[in-house]
């Protein structure tokens, strides 16, 4: 014997959207965490890019307040890495 609620429609369960553990709602939560972390995969990629960009301008002007490279080569790598 089956268990369950006979809906009339031929098919025995509480409802499309209460099936199998929460059915339709634990598609809707299992999509909404997948979405979730995939917009945070992408802002820790591009967190790192942006803090590598941030790093290699900043070591630029380290190197051009040493004296280590003159305002010429300085502008011309801070245009290459813009």
């Amino acid at each position: 014997m089956m268990y369950g609620i006979y809906n009339g429609y031929g098919d025995w369960g509480v409802g499309s959207m209460m099936g199998w553990f929460g059915g339709g709602i634990m598609m809707l939560l299992f999509w909404a965490l997948f979405i979730i972390f995939i917009v945070w995969v992408v802002k820790q990629i591009g967190s790192k890019n942006l803090k590598s960009d941030t790093n290699a301008l900043n070591i630029l002007k380290e190197r051009y307040a040493k004296g280590e490279i003159d305002k010429k080569e300085f502008e011309e790598k801070k245009k290459d890495l813009s």
